[in-house]
């Protein structure tokens, strides 16, 4: 998968020094207090590829910004298979609540008992639902316009309970989790974030035509917390009948809500809608904690340390995290000097599908 929009070198530095210069000059209001002596700590998880570089951009803002965050930052070695590194940052994450973070790789040549430190952080912090707000963005040519869609993903369960195992020599069997509590939690948050963003129509997305029972009970739990919200349109729609609908009229949908799998494959198809996924920000939220990232995960290997990575949507995702700190200032200045830069004509965001396939790169969710 193509990382969003490749920025040139002068590129990514015109549009920093704009970001920057604009930030700098927007008053900002009096912030709202803040934890430790008027101040946060996040846990900051550089992750691999291109997580670091864009995380620097993110510190480089927020200092100039004079946002009242520190970070505490945890490095997580993807290329050892104990969980000692993910544990730490674990603990991190628990002992200050939030957290921002690159994508941290699982190589598929480790061994099958070692699991995707990104699915073990969720699951350990109970992160159930993972949040990506799709729009068209100013200053971004794509084939659809007036895109503004919410994808809310049940974070958890699904496919990616890592519940597999070799019944016999060649026969494999992954299991697929769909509980009750957790599709009804999940579709309560999605009707709950509708009601409280103003949005009229939420859309279970499933595939119960085939797997009757596992996404029976997923569909049947979103018809019956849709009883409680009178007020909100709720309809269901088959998961592969959705994919050639978001790429044939994308401005029909309002809020998703979906199981884990078809939640990867959606929310990729809409990056691709409004740009590429550098420019789509992401968060995954459970009762206690919250964690920031990008929307689709990416590592970007192939481009990391060339300091051509796109930092908007980790930018954007940092913005989100501010929002949840409820410096709503800081978030509202730095949000508005990202579009504002990106309506500059002097800064250019070259289109995603004119990149090569050596910049192509490999996607965990």
């Amino acid at each position: 998968m193509i990382l969003g929009l490749k920025l040139a070198k002068p590129a990514v530095l015109s549009f920093l020094s704009s970001l920057l210069l604009i930030t700098y000059k927007m008053p900002l209001l009096q912030p709202p207090p803040a934890k430790y002596g008027g101040r946060h700590t996040v846990t900051l998880i550089p992750g691999d590829g291109i997580g670091p570089e864009l995380l620097n951009h993110v510190r480089e803002v927020f200092r100039f910004s004079c946002v009242p965050v520190d970070f505490e930052v945890v490095h997580v070695n993807s290329a050892v298979e104990t969980e000692d590194d993910i544990n730490n940052a674990i603990t991190a994450i628990r002992r200050n609540g939030v957290a921002l973070k690159g994508n941290i790789e699982t190589k598929h040549t480790m061994a099958p008992s070692v699991k995707s430190r990104n699915n073990l952080l969720r699951t350990s912090l109970d992160l159930y639902a993972n949040v990506m707000h799709c729009q068209s963005l100013p200053g971004v040519q794509t084939r659809h316009k007036n895109i503004d869609i919410m994808i809310i993903r049940e974070n958890t369960e699904g496919e990616y309970s890592s519940l597999e195992h070799e019944s016999v020599s060649g026969v494999v069997e992954s299991l697929k989790i769909i509980t009750r509590n957790n599709s009804l939690r999940i579709a309560d948050y999605a009707f709950k974030l509708a009601r409280e963003k103003g949005r009229r129509r939420v859309t279970a997305v499933h595939k119960a035509n085939i797997m009757k029972l596992g996404d029976g009970l997923f569909l049947q739990c979103c018809r019956e917390v849709a009883s409680g919200y009178p007020d909100i349109t709720f309809d269901s729609m088959i998961v592969d009948n959705t994919t050639m609908q978001l790429v044939s009229k994308p401005q029909q949908f309002d809020v998703m809500v979906m199981p884990n799998l078809y939640g990867n494959v959606v929310s990729n198809v809409c990056a691709g809608l409004v740009g590429g996924p550098g420019l789509v920000p992401g968060a995954n939220y459970g009762h206690v904690y919250a964690v920031f990232e990008t929307a689709t995960r990416n590592t970007g290997k192939s481009i990391a340390n060339r300091n051509i990575a796109n930092p908007t949507a980790m930018l954007l995702a940092s913005c989100m995290m501010l929002d949840h700190l409820k410096l709503y200032d800081h978030a509202s200045s730095i949000r508005n000097a990202i579009l504002n830069t990106m309506n500059e004509t002097r800064v250019s965001l070259p289109s995603p599908v004119s990149l090569p396939q050596s910049h192509c790169c490999v996607t965990e969710a």
